[in-house]
């Protein structure tokens, strides 16, 4: 007999521009292919800040995707940009707790589903599965994927404390925890060492390689489109202003180009998607880089892909304050076999999977020097196609499909 789980997720298609919609979308997707039918609970079209259309498409015709009406105080109930931070408490979409709770409430009388799951990073999801587990005591699973409450984030104190509630609601009654790194699993048995560690579940982010059908992939190995041409570096989405912090790269280029290193005739950097334009852009342009680095707008999800599978080199920035978190990008970059050059801290999280797939290009974020020496070793390393690959079979264990056999196996055991 196959069972039913209601997927609580405010991150799903037609939404644009988060990681948590394929992590969402794949578990909904493949669960149906471990003997569980999956109900999607969402936001309203509306609630997102950036929507593409033809995303609606990539929900298989299996999923029944419900959406609550669901407002963000940003967008919607802000005057002159300004609004009571009580209304964005734990986040900008609380309006949906109660709408969602109703919306879910009608679902279970009629469905009458086995569990509940709901997934961060929006922190109202979870206050929905808490109410919905109190009120008709179904099993909740808890798919944190990364530490909620941390030393300075978020930097509000009224949400810092309304997150630190949510963890000790979590941990109190939840069936199990999911989290995607080592590291936090770590933190969260040591910060709540009544919760059994056996309880908390490590499901990485991965990719989808569903996504890549209609994808040509290259290797390592695989020349330059040109040989006299740029090398193009790619990263694929947001920068952020402390974990992603572009500075010390910028800093770099602008010294390797004034020592006749590097110019726009060797390299083009290109951020796709990376937010903050105006701002990039103006940091760029003061430090005479507008002719190497590219600040490139968003484009739709499997266009993405493509641009990554057929970049010369990909690039991945994750600072020290996040080393219990690995990118969900990096998954999609070893998927597609092209050389990686990253600046994170060679200790955390994303530094030790790099280390342990053998890949050697790693630079403190935060060190110019590093970045400078790591820079022109990538480069001449990727002109020479001297870049080691990934073994596509080691690559393959961090496929969606198989990873959702996972979280198949934990409803089937908070559910027996």
């Amino acid at each position: 007999m196959r069972k039913r789980v209601l997927l609580i997720a405010y991150h799903f298609p037609p939404c644009q521009g988060s990681t948590g919609v394929t992590r969402s979308l794949a578990f909904a997707k493949y669960l149906q292919e471990w003997g569980w039918n999956v109900t999607v609970l969402t936001v309203s079209a509306n609630a997102y800040p950036e929507t593409r259309a033809q995303n609606i498409a990539n929900i298989p015709a299996h999923v029944r995707c419900v959406r609550a009406w669901t407002l963000d105080t940003q967008r919607h109930l802000s005057l002159f940009g300004r609004y009571p931070l009580m209304l964005a408490t734990p986040d900008r979409w609380q309006s949906w707790i109660v709408s969602g709770f109703l919306t879910a409430a009608g679902l279970i009388a009629k469905e009458r589903p086995d569990a509940i799951m709901s997934t961060y990073p929006i922190a109202s999801a979870h206050c929905i599965a808490y109410c919905l587990h109190k009120v008709f005591r179904l099993p909740w699973i808890a798919d944190l994927r990364d530490p909620m409450a941390q030393d300075g984030y978020p930097p509000q104190p009224r949400i810092h404390r309304a997150f630190e509630r949510i963890e000790k609601l979590v941990f109190k009654h939840a069936a199990r925890v999911i989290v995607t790194t080592p590291g936090t699993a770590s933190l969260y048995a040591q910060r709540f060492p009544e919760f059994s560690q056996e309880k908390i579940a490590l499901i990485s982010n991965g990719f989808d390689p569903e996504m890549f059908a209609d994808i040509e992939l290259q290797n390592h190995s695989s020349p330059v489109t040109k040989k006299d041409a740029p090398l193009r570096l790619l990263h694929s989405g947001l920068l952020y202003p402390s974990e992603r912090d572009p500075t010390q790269l910028f800093a770099a280029l602008a010294e390797l180009q004034a020592d006749g290193k590097i110019d726009a005739q060797s390299v083009q950097l290109l951020f796709r998607a990376a937010g903050n334009d105006a701002d990039y852009n103006q940091r760029i342009r003061n430090l005479g880089l507008e002719k190497l680095v590219h600040i490139l707008p968003s484009v739709p999800y499997k266009q993405a892909l493509a641009e990554i599978a057929h970049a010369d080199g990909l690039l991945l920035l994750q600072a020290s304050n996040c080393n219990d978190q690995i990118p969900a990008k990096l998954y999609e970059y070893l998927y597609c076999g092209r050389p990686i050059l990253a600046l994170t801290d060679a200790n955390g999280d994303t530094g030790k999977l790099l280390s342990q797939l053998g890949i050697a290009n790693i630079a403190d974020l935060a060190d110019k020097l590093q970045i400078k020496k790591a820079v022109v070793d990538f480069m001449a390393a990727v002109r020479s196609g001297s870049v080691a690959r990934v073994a596509l079979d080691t690559v393959m264990k961090y496929s969606r499909r198989d990873l959702t056999g996972e979280l198949a196996r934990q409803l089937d055991a908070v559910s027996a």
